[in-house]
Order: structure tokens, then sequence, then C-alpha cells
């Protein structure tokens, strides 16, 4: 015998019944529902994202303000060991035994270790001045001042690298690059003429940001390389030359063409300082610097001015990057000079270290990943 079947309306594939509906009654099964977005008022959108914006500030605050806190409470401690190992003698033991006694107390709490008290003792005794804790140090993470602690022994560089950090959001790995290649001793050593052909703002800024030598560690160039090879070596290791260059340099381009009245001539290098608001022109040379040198930029700073540069930028600026150049030259050079010029040399430390006849000759970075792959 046939089943009979039930009576009652039909469910189509996109309904369901509602269990708190009266019978028979249906509404929309789940996925079939409207866009949330329908029926909003036109301001949502502009408050939405603002209100992420206020989000996120207020999380970078907190974690700035927790960090500061944290780097005070480190201050501390380390101040009260320096103090009682000055006045009672304290000795390594007394130190380990307070490790101990800390960490069973706040069992939660990391960074009560023996080796990381010690390195409070030594941040008390190099910043005795709360001030420049408050101003610098308690502004960046913890095992950043660790690291200044192990690898920068002058108060001065330290400092300087602790305002870089601030400055520029130095990540642990990229301030270690920076104390590596000198970065300190480095800046602002270029020979320039800033002083008279820029702003006095203008002129510090532009001088700050240019260096003396640039290390171009990252290339292997031999002998007999020539400005294209340079030029190309520098293009194809972009971000690490950007890198060397510093924070706020934006590539343009390579071989720029200017064409002045038929006549056509490239730049090496083009880029774009973003707080200077100007071109940098850098001409590159893989011999010393010559007075000439000083000339032919001049000519394209006054070529860049009048063809790309803005109404709001500021003087194009040169940068000579030679492979060695003699200071008393270049300044004299550069004296009569209308447009803001610097000269630099610039070194590939690694292919200096080895013998002359292996020169040349290492494997690339691209040939190496080929090889390991």
């Amino acid at each position: 015998m046939a089943k009979k079947k039930k009576s009652g309306t039909r469910r189509t594939s996109g309904q369901t019944r509602k269990k708190s509906a009266g019978k028979g009654e249906l509404v929309p099964a789940r996925g079939s529902e409207k866009s949330d977005d329908v029926g909003l008022p036109d301001g949502y959108a502009p408050l939405l994202a603002e209100l992420k914006v206020r989000v996120r500030s207020a999380q970078l605050k907190a974690a700035v303000s927790v960090n500061r806190e944290l780097i005070f409470l480190y201050w501390h401690i380390g101040s009260e060991i320096l103090r009682c190992q000055n006045e009672q003698g304290w000795g390594a033991k007394v130190v380990e035994r307070l490790s101990r006694d800390l960490r069973a107390e706040f069992p939660e709490m990391r960074g009560l270790s023996r080796t990381n008290l010690l390195y409070m003792r030594a941040f008390a005794d190099v910043y005795p001045d709360e001030q420049i804790v408050q101003q610098l140090a308690g502004q960046i993470p913890w095992f950043h001042n660790c690291l200044l602690l192990d690898r920068v022994k002058d108060p001065e560089a330290r400092q300087w690298y602790a305002r870089k950090t601030i400055e520029h959001g130095w990540s642990r790995s990229i301030l270690t690059t920076q104390i590596e290649t000198q970065a300190y001793e480095r800046a602002g050593r270029a020979i320039t003429n800033f002083d008279r052909t820029l702003p006095p703002e203008q002129s510090d800024l532009a001088h700050e940001v240019l260096k003396d030598p640039y290390m171009f560690d990252f290339l292997t160039l031999a002998d007999d390389a020539v400005e294209r090879d340079l030029e190309r070596g520098l293009v194809q290791h972009i971000e690490k030359f950007l890198l060397e260059l510093g924070v706020g340099f934006a590539f343009v381009g390579r071989q720029v063409r200017l064409d002045l009245g038929g006549d056509e001539y490239a730049i090496d290098l083009l880029f774009y300082h973003l707080r200077l608001r100007c071109f940098f022109v850098i001409d590159l040379k893989m011999k010393p610097f010559k007075p000439e040198d000083a000339g032919k930029m001049n000519f394209y700073l006054s070529a860049v001015d009048d063809l790309m540069r803005h109404p709001d930028d500021e003087p194009s600026i040169g940068l000579l990057l030679c492979r060695d150049r003699n200071g008393i030259t270049a300044e004299y050079a550069l004296r009569d000079i209308g447009k803001p010029i610097g000269v630099a040399e610039w070194q590939t430390r690694l292919v200096d270290s080895l013998p002359p006849e292996l020169q040349g000759r290492l494997p690339s970075i691209e040939d190496l990943e080929k090889e390991l792959r």
C-alpha cells in the first residue's frame, strides 16, 4: 500500500520554517538574506574608517606606553642593583638570588633572569639621567637597548642610534646593520656646498642625509668594472642600496633621459627624497673625483630643475659617488658652483679585503641562491 503524502505548504530550497512563527509561515533560508550594507546611512563608511584609525592609533599608543613603563621598571631595578653593589658590595651571587626570588614571586613575568638583571644594571649605569631614559631609551624596545649596550660604547653614538631608531622605526636587524656599517661615524661627512646653496633648514637636513663613505658590501666588482657595471649592480640590489642611502629616498629610474635642444643626455640614477621634497641626481664614478665632475653635475641639476621639478619642489640636489676623492680638491671644485652638490666616496669592503687575483671572481648572491636550491 502506497504511503500517504503529508499535506501542507511545500518549502522551496531557499526557504525554511520559522519555529516561532505561526503554522505555515516561511522566512528566507540562512545565506539568502540581503547584504548587511543595505539601508546603511551615507555617513557610516567614513565613520567606520575614522574609528578604525582611532583604534589602531590607541593600540599603538598603548603598546608604546607599556614598553615605556617596562623600560622604566628595568631602569629602576638596575639602579637599585647598582646602588647596592656600590654601597654594600653586592656580588654576582646576590644578583642570581634576586633573580630566583623575583621569578618565584612573579612566575608569569618574563625578563627576570640573572642575565637580564645584569643588563638592567648596565642600562642604569650608562643612563644615570632619568630624562634621557624618558626621551630616548624609553621610546625603543628593550632588546634594542640591549643591542646598543652590547655593540655601542660611545655615549653620543648610542644616543644617536636611539634617536634614529625612534625617527625611522628601525627593526632590530636594521639597527644591527646600521651599527655594523658604522652609520654614526659616516653620517653628515660628505663634502658639500649646501650652506651656500640651500636655505638653512634645508641645508642642515640635506647635510645630515648624506654620508661618507657609502658602503656597497653587497656588490662584487672586478678591477676593470666601469660605471655601468656599478649602476647595474646597485639597481639589481635596489632594496639594499636604498637601505644604505637612508630613509626617505624613493627610486625614480636609471639612465633617465634628458632631451636638450636635440642633444640627449642620461642621468645615472635619479631619486626623490620625501622629506627634503626634491629630486636627487646621483652620478657614479669608478675613478677618483675630478673638478670637471662638479661642472657636469651642475649642468644635470639645471636641466632637472627646468624639465622635471614641480613648482612645489625644493631645488634638486646632486650627489657624486666616486671611488676616491681628495677633500681639498672637492671643496675648491664646489666653492663657486651655484647648485647644491655633495661629494662622497663609495666602497665595497668585501672586495677590497681580498687578494688581487680573487677580486671580481666571487659569485653573485643570485648564483649562490641558485646553487643552494
